[in-house]
């Protein structure tokens, strides 16, 4: 709204009953909006509430536990405070192995199980007959429990005195030797918790990515096809940029999900993932904390912060590169 002067008031005749009408609807609204944005922040009050009981207070309870030196979570005392508790779990060597571990797995399976599950979105969407069984069939990996699915793969790859296992009867029937996977060298089990990884999460991606291409619009593929554009140029000009949100959606949970890695390697190797050189930063957070070695909430916290040091940043990483790549 402009107010004028005095002057142009009488110079352009504008009635006084219209200046102070305009004034107090003004007023009117402004009070409405505040009135509204009152009734949002008590809608919100609950959540906030909630996240502020459940992960707030507790991300910065475990901030604080991780400078307490010798803390004892029974007697709630400790007998000093620094950074003595991240430098022992950088130089831990289980700790190390775990941090190896969780990168090697994230690495390779959020890359390959994105791909996996982008292609076989493509396939599905191409698909006219038996299109939702297909779909159905992709998906049941996805409610099927993990210790279950972990069970039929040590059936598979795991090498005992009774039966070589499946895969290895391939590998033999190919001419190579036995390998095994569960129990044997280390490049081994880290193939088998890999492709684990990639099992169960693809049938996610896979439903994601069927929505997203169910979603783009078919002038577009009308219009490529009528100017005589080949498949693969119209899957890179116009079906991955349609999808790129989802796709950068999917690759952010995946690394997420990929760094808080711990059942999987739980359904194959069993709880004692430090002898089997197989467990993940979150089994090392849990063993500090009610594991054989257990009794150290100091040294469990300050991995966990170290976790989420690293988390945060790949997924700002992912975010900034997300939003120079993506266009809604």
């Amino acid at each position: 709204m402009i107010f004028l002067p005095y002057g142009a008031i009488i110079k352009y005749n504008i009635p006084f009953s219209a200046r102070v009408f305009k004034r107090s609807g003004e007023k009117g609204a402004s009070a409405m909006e505040k009135k509204n944005g009152l009734k949002g922040w008590l809608y919100l009050l609950p959540a906030i509430v909630f996240l502020g009981v459940f992960m707030i207070y507790p991300l910065v309870d475990v901030f604080v536990y991780s400078f307490e030196e010798g803390y004892n979570s029974a007697s709630q005392t400790f007998f000093g405070t620094g950074t003595y508790n991240y430098s022992y779990v950088l130089h831990d060597p289980y700790f190390l192995q775990a941090l190896k571990n969780t990168f090697i797995l994230v690495i390779i399976t959020v890359p390959l199980s994105t791909t996996l599950a982008l292609l076989i979105s493509l396939a599905l969407s191409s698909i006219t007959k038996l299109k939702h069984f297909f779909q159905t069939v992709f998906f049941l990996p996805y409610v099927t429990n993990t210790l279950a699915v972990g069970l039929v793969f040590m059936i598979l790859f795991k090498k005992t005195a009774y039966s070589e296992g499946m895969i290895n009867l391939l590998i033999n029937f190919f001419g190579g030797n036995s390998v095994d996977f569960i129990d044997g060298p280390y490049w081994a089990k880290m193939l088998v918790l890999c492709i684990y990884t990639v099992w169960i999460v693809m049938p996610f991606k896979i439903l994601i990515l069927t929505g997203a291409l169910a979603s783009v619009n078919q002038n577009y593929y009308d219009a490529a096809r009528v100017d005589g554009t080949s498949r693969t140029r119209i899957f890179f000009k116009i079906t991955l940029p349609m999808i790129s949100p989802m796709v950068f959606y999917l690759i952010i949970t995946g690394f997420i999900g990929a760094f808080k890695a711990y059942s999987d390697a739980v359904a194959l190797f069993g709880v004692d993932l430090n002898a089997a050189e197989m467990n993940t930063i979150v089994g090392y957070i849990y063993d500090m904390l009610y594991g054989n070695s257990g009794g150290y909430p100091s040294y469990a916290s300050a991995a966990a912060i170290i976790l989420f040091a690293v988390v945060l940043t790949i997924t700002c990483i992912n975010l900034s590169v997300s939003k120079k790549h993506v266009h809604y």
